[in-house]
Parts: structure tokens; C-alpha cells; sequence
């Protein structure tokens, strides 16, 4: 699995953003070392951060998360100074929304390079609401619904339903459809039918928030490869559900 190393001028900052992230995956959780503040206030020390990287060196690899700037010239310092050579990529992503999103890609089992742009591409789910200019179009008539997973054909699969929880697709339970999507052997995408955005990777945390999902909008699952019917089963009973925050 791939480790983290978050670095940033304040401990507390770091502790913060890493709980933040932690609650997102519960079980199997990747394995993160902090190296923040210098000397007991605020600052970065690039000894500790090649100390918390050889700390992760039976990781798979290893992705750094920053703060500031100077936070990215510790870290480089760094990597001169560890000695292990596991594998490592400096995030240019943001701190709290990287690690959430990074965090969780890891725990799906995603790669160093899949990990890394997750966190790169974290504000991605934001910025798509926060640049909206223009109400969305009138939401399509909902699909009539979709036949029983079992009778398609085993390879592909498709579902439409709406969502239920009150909140929506908001943080915990995207983080729960990532999670689960990510144990099937299945590429599996998510489409808000009512909004039309989307499709989007359902082992993409940033994609799942990018839907902007809200209760009784529809989404569409659909799923190709050899777990494709029992993966939109699976998928389609947590939004069923309403990921256990019905009211």
C-alpha cells in the first residue's frame, strides 16, 4: 500500500488534516507519518522528513503532502537526505483536500502515480460548484427503472436510482461507494443524471464529489468487466440505503 508523508509548518495543522483523512477509510488504512513544525514551533525540517520517509520504506511508494512552499524545499532537501529508496512524489495538490482524497485512493489499492493525481486534482470537486455561472439545465424525466443487474450480461452492467441519504454524495459516503467500487474486478462510473455531469471513475473520490449529487437526484451506475453485475448490485443497495444516514 502506498504511505504518506504530510509535512507542514504546523503539527497541529498536520494532525488535523491526517484525522480529517483517516475518518474517510476506517479499516485498511494506509500508513501516514507526520513531520511538522522545527525545533517545537512552526517550520519544516527536512531531517524529519527524510526520517518519516525511511519510516514508510516497505511501502509501495510514498507521496508528500504540503503545506506551503517552503514546506516543498524541505522535502526536496529531503530526498537527498533519506536512505531508503523507496519511490516518492512531492504533491503539488492541497494539504487537507489531498490527503482526503489521496488517503482514500490508497486505501482502493490505487498506485503511487494513481494516488498522486488524486491529490493533485482534489480541488477539482470544488472548483467545479464554485465556477458554476449558470443554473443547471432542467433535469431530464428519470429514466424508467433499470432491469435486474442479473439479467444483463455478466461483463456489463447498468442501474439508475435515486439518491436517498439526506446530505447526498457529500464526503463520508463517497468515500464509502470508492471504497467499495475499488473491490471488484469491474471499471466502474457514475453519471447524476439530473444535473448531467458526469460520468466520472467510481475509485475517484475528487470525481464522485464532482457530481454534486444532492437527495432525489438520479445517478446511473455502470460497470464493465468480469465483476461488472455484482459490483452495480453492491453499489446500487448503498445508495439504496442511503449509505446508513436515512432519516
Amino acid at each position: 500500500m502506498i504511505g504518506f508523508v504530510i509535512v507542514s509548518h504546523s503539527e497541529p495543522l498536520a494532525e488535523a488534516a491526517v484525522e480529517l483523512a483517516l475518518q474517510m477509510v476506517h479499516d485498511d488504512r494506509p500508513p501516514v507519518r507526520i513531520a511538522a513544525g522545527a525545533a517545537g514551533g512552526f517550520g519544516t525540517d527536512a531531517a524529519a522528513i527524510a526520517e518519516a520517509i525511511d519510516g514508510l520504506s516497505d511501502s509501495e511508494g510514498v507521496l508528500i503532502l504540503t503545506d506551503l512552499g517552503s514546506a516543498v524545499l524541505s522535502s526536496e532537501l529531503a530526498l537527498e537526505l533519506r536512505e531508503s529508496d523507496v519511490p516518492v512524489v512531492i504533491s503539488d495538490g492541497p494539504l487537507v483536500e489531498g490527503a482526503v482524497a489521496a488517503i482514500v485512493r490508497a486505501a482502493t489499492g490505487g498506485d503511487l502515480a494513481s494516488v498522486a493525481a488524486e491529490a493533485s486534482g482534489a480541488l477539482g470537486a470544488k472548483q467545479s460548484h464554485a465556477q458554476a455561472q449558470e443554473p443547471p439545465a432542467a433535469a431530464p424525466a428519470a429514466a424508467p427503472a433499470a432491469a435486474p443487474v442479473a439479467e444483463q450480461p455478466s461483463d456489463h452492467a447498468v442501474v439508475e436510482g435515486p439518491v436517498t441519504n439526506p446530505l447526498g454524495l457529500h464526503s463520508r459516503p463517497a468515500a464509502v461507494l470508492v471504497r467499495a467500487a475499488g473491490q471488484y474486478d469491474a471499471r466502474v462510473r457514475i453519471s447524476n443524471v439530473t444535473s448531467g455531469r458526469g460520468p466520472v471513475k467510481a475509485d475517484s473520490l475528487v470525481g464522485v464529489l464532482s457530481l454534486g449529487a444532492t437527495k432525489d437526484d438520479v445517478i446511473r451506475l455502470e460497470a464493465e468487466g468480469p465483476d461488472a453485475a455484482e459490483a452495480v448490485a453492491a453499489l446500487r443497495q448503498l445508495v439504496y440505503e442511503g449509505f446508513g444516514e436515512k432519516e
